[in-house]
């Protein structure tokens, strides 16, 4: 027993254990807090950090920093960080001074979607209670430190989407062609740095046995899938694509039975796939796309029926279709294309109730369409192109209600196209081109409403063209050559003015009969080939006005009479009017038109005629206006107040008026300098948006506001681009004048960049269309419509975009006719921060000041706001010195992989036209084009 004596100093020796053990659990809370801090020094001043700094009073009066309660901070019980988490916040810096020793009971760190850089520290493998590893969407480079074998516990490790790049081409620097050899290098150099994480993935990370996903997709790794990664016995996920990998797969994949999720898509990785892959796991997701794959399928890839999505096009594949996938009824998504694979269309395919997408085109498959795609019932894209499929389409095909693209051209398809096929009422894409169809086309294809392609070439098909045809609204694209039509061309196609943009080719029919004059009124189309017919007649005098074409064919017809003076047709190369009756004009191979041939003389003069008094009435127009001579109170309401083009001309003066309660403020959606737009809503018609201008003072502002009233009017009526919004017509009486547009649902980009949850929805893939499709409109304005068109005030308030964020340049109050036998003088027009540098002093007005201000959007669309004095410095020679925070939009993750590859494009786009002088930056045309390479991200 022990003595009082005794029990006193063992209490004593407990009590300062005790105390020696807070003492020493303090001293770890400090040494974290410090660690913490001393991180945050070393980066550069942010918001985010502002919590870190909350000193406490400790019991024995001493000083704890405590970081427990610091923003992203988790402790345990103890006090100890368990977590750092700091994901998405856009943060700057690197990771070298974060002290790792300091953190023994660190089991989270998520810093993914920041701006960090430089490499990945060495000492991060100290962290070995670390289970998950998140440094994803940064700007890391360097290689996988071999330290991260020591994380022994980690069960999640995503490094992925960490390089950041660029192309350069040299049309954007017409005058120095030396420049991606000095400071005008890509944009990863010019902004950026280098900034690539890669290198091979180490053999020894197979010792992380407990990991479950395994995240490197994105980056620049090279070399094979070490074996080692059969070892992790627990591995749920690998995500390898878009890398650079080479090599066979590993047979030890195949031993993984966890495994759910392999993408692979986007190497170069070669050889047989091991057909063991799927024996001893129930894949989910498998993506082989994209490499150099040989050999058979795996025949097991869908042994546990749980296939949901499963790529593996743009490989090398040949053989027949795995059973296993025939009878995989969980397949949602599946992509075959472009392989080598055979077998039967009608035997090797089942029923797949889930499934909406499935390309199998370019490849070897043979007998017929199987009637079991009719009970897929949610497919949307059914693709079988460039195969040898023959038989009849089946009527199962034709109950897809919900298919939106289908694709079975080249192939040995015959009998008719079935009526029923109008029931695919979602179609936007239909081609049937290259087989051996034959019949009429039914009239049942005019209920093809939302069909934006249609393409039935290369068969015979005999009869008439539907007339239906021009009905469909919003075809971008038609093609019907090498069949036996016949008949004359229909008038209605003439009715798609707004719509067929791409392509009208007729070529190697029998079609008959004059051309009809309503043709010209496709002034978007850019390509027209009505070749190898039986046309007759004369060039319609109305093809004048396709001022989009850039391609025309009329070869082989009988047609005579003069060629249309427009550019187009006295620019053409001889052979498009080759083989014709008796053609003529002054191109080589045609001879002179002599006084009788000269029937147009008339009809020129006729045109003159109509130019003349056009004017005229255009200058009446606006004189009375000014002079309030169309003021009459009393026009009744069967009197239509509109002057329209291809408008329904029932909507009148009084049907705007009640609509909008007499321009109630209600109804106000917008203002601006020469006056107000309302949205109006009238039953049975698209909603409308009407500017009304103010006229209520009657000094020299009333004459600027109906001069620009006549600027916009005379542009919009000549311009039809998908990118440049609808002017229906104007309206004049009593007070009110005012024009009437389609209404864009969702506003101006200005509006969608200064809202928070606008700007987060416009993400960087939508924002790259908007630029886009800007340059679409102004490379029109400037180089495909005559006279060209210079608009002098594009900014982010004059872009609206539409429902689907697809972008339409707006308000050509300020719009100028470019004429090249001026000087072009002008008063100063446009936004404050768009305008171009050189009209300060020479106010002279060219298509390149509309160029300046393009690359002044650009840069305020990847920003999120005006780049105000960044613009100044990307027009310097020190663009080194500009830092992702000052660049991109910080409401948005930061851009990586592919996705910055394109910014990165565009950046560049922007800095040639930013040029001080203007001869150096880039046509409109040019930057079209170089835009038109950026090819955005599309679904997997």
């Amino acid at each position: 027993m022990s003595s009082p004596k005794e029990c006193l100093s063992l209490a004593l020796i407990l009590t300062w254990l005790v105390l020696l053990s807070i003492c020493q659990d303090d001293l770890a809370v400090n040494r974290e807090a410090e660690a913490l801090l001393k991180w945050k020094d070393s980066l550069p001043s942010q918001s985010v950090f502002d919590s870190w700094v909350s000193p406490i009073q400790s019991s024995n009066d001493s000083t704890l920093l405590t970081p427990c309660k610091w923003y992203g901070i988790s402790c345990n019980q103890a006090g100890s960080v368990t977590q750092i988490d700091l994901s998405d916040r856009g943060i700057n810096g690197t990771l070298q001074n974060l002290d790792f020793t300091s953190f023994p009971n660190l089991v989270r760190l998520v810093l993914y979607g920041n701006h960090f850089s430089g490499t990945i520290p060495a000492t991060i493998g100290i962290a070995s209670k670390l289970q998950l590893l998140d440094l994803s969407s940064n700007s890391l480079h360097g290689a996988l430190p071999l330290s991260l074998a020591n994380l022994t516990q980690v069960s999640e490790l995503d490094i992925s989407r960490n390089n950041i790049g660029g192309i350069l081409d040299s049309r954007l620097f017409p005058n120095a062609s030396n420049q991606p050899q000095t400071g005008l290098r890509s944009l990863k150099y010019l902004l950026f740095q280098d900034t690539l994480l890669g290198g091979k993935i180490p053999q020894e990370i197979g010792n992380l046995k407990f990991l479950v996903s395994l995240v490197l997709d994105r980056s620049h790794f090279n070399g094979s899938i070490p074996p080692s990664l059969g070892n992790m016995s627990h591995l749920q996920a690998l995500r390898l694509s878009e890398n650079q990998l080479s090599g066979k797969l590993p047979e030890t994949l195949a031993t993984l039975k966890t495994l759910t999720d392999l993408r692979l898509l986007f190497n170069h990785f070669s050889g047989i796939v091991p057909k063991e892959l799927g024996n001893h796991s129930s894949l989910n997701v498998l993506h082989l796309a994209g490499n150099n794959f040989t050999g058979q399928l795996p025949p097991q890839v869908c042994r546990a029926g749980k296939l949901v999505n499963f790529t593996a096009d743009s490989n090398n594949f040949s053989g027949p279709i795995p059973v296993s996938l025939r009878n995989c009824t969980s397949l949602y998504r599946v992509r075959l294309e472009h392989n080598q694979i055979s077998g039967y269309m009608d035997q090797d395919f089942g029923v797949y109730p889930n499934l909406t997408y499935i390309d199998l085109s370019f490849n070897k498959f043979q007998g017929e369409l199987s009637p079991n795609w009719g009970q897929c019932k949610k497919l949307t894209l059914l693709k079988v192109a460039v195969n040898m499929v023959r038989g009849k389409i089946p009527d199962g095909i034709l109950k897809l209600s919900q298919l939106v693209e289908l694709d079975l051209s080249s192939n040995q398809l015959s009998g008719e196209i079935p009526a029923e096929i109008g029931n695919l009422t979602k179609l936007s894409f239909l081609s049937l081109k290259d087989n051996k169809l034959s019949g009429s086309l039914p009239a049942g294809i005019g209920s093809l409403s939302n069909l934006e392609s249609l393409d039935v070439s290369m068969n015979m098909l005999s009869g008439s063209i539907p007339y239906q045809i021009g009905d469909f609204s919003k075809l971008r694209s038609l093609c019907m050559s090498m069949n036996k039509l016949s008949g004359g061309i229909p008038y209605q196609i003439g009715n798609l003015a707004y719509s067929l943009q791409e392509l009208l080719d007729l070529s190697y029919n029998s079609l008959g009969g004059e051309i009809p004059h309503q043709l010209g009124r496709l002034t978007s189309l850019e390509k027209l080939n009505l070749s190898h017919n039986n046309l007759t007649g004369s060039i319609p005098d109305s093809f004048s006005n396709m001022v989009s074409l850039t391609d025309i064919n009329l070869s082989y017809n009988s047609l005579e009479g003069p060629i249309p003076d427009s550019e187009i047709f006295q620019s053409a190369k001889p052979e498009v009017f080759s083989n014709n009756k008796n053609l003529c004009g002054n191109i080589s191979g045609l001879h002179p038109c002599t006084k009788t041939e000269q029937k147009g003389g008339k009809n020129n003069k006729r045109k003159l005629l109509i130019i003349i008094v056009s004017s005229l009435a255009g200058a009446l127009l606006i004189s009375s206006l000014f002079f309030g001579i169309w003021r009459n109170q009393h026009t009744s309401k069967s009197q239509n107040s509109f002057s329209i083009w291809h408008f329904n001309g029932r909507i009148l003066y009084e049907d705007i008026l009640e609509a909008t309660k007499n321009f109630d403020e209600m109804y106000c959606i917008g203002m601006g300098g020469f006056g107000k737009v309302y949205r109006v809503d009238i039953p049975g018609y698209d909603v409308l948006a009407v500017k009304r201008l103010n006229l209520q003072a009657r000094d020299e502002s009333e004459i600027e506001t109906i001069k620009h009233f006549g600027n916009e009017v005379a542009a919009l009526t000549e311009i039809k681009h998908r990118n440049i919004v609808k002017l229906y017509g104007f309206c004049c009486r009593g007070i009110h004048i005012f024009l009437v547009y389609k209404f864009i649902e969702r506003g101006s980009l200005a509006d969608m960049l200064r809202s928070e949850n606008g700007a987060k929805e416009l993400d960087w893939v939508k924002r790259l269309r908007v630029v886009k499709g800007v340059a679409y409109a102004l490379s029109y304005m400037h180089h495909d419509h005559v006279p060209a068109i210079i608009h002098r005030d594009i900014s982010s308030k004059n872009v609206l975009l539409d429902s689907k964020l697809e972008a339409h340049v707006s308000d050509f109050g300020t719009a100028r006719f470019l004429n090249p036998e001026s000087s072009n003088w002008t008063e100063v027009a446009g936004t404050y921060g768009y305008i171009a540098p050189e009209l300060a002093y020479s106010m002279v007005v060219t298509e390149k000041c509309d160029v300046y201000s393009f690359g002044v959007l650009i840069v305020e669309v990847v920003m999120g706001k005006h780049p105000e004095e960044l613009i100044s410095c990307l027009r310097s020679s020190d663009k080194a010195s500009i830092q992702h925070k000052d660049v991109f939009d910080p409401r948005l993750l930061p851009p990586t992989g592919l996705i910055a590859d394109k910014l990165g494009s565009i950046m560049k786009v922007a800095i040639s036209c930013l040029s001080a002088n203007p001869q150096a930056r880039p046509t409109m045309r040019i930057v079209s084009e170089l835009l038109e390479i950026v090819q955005l991200p599309t679904d997997e």
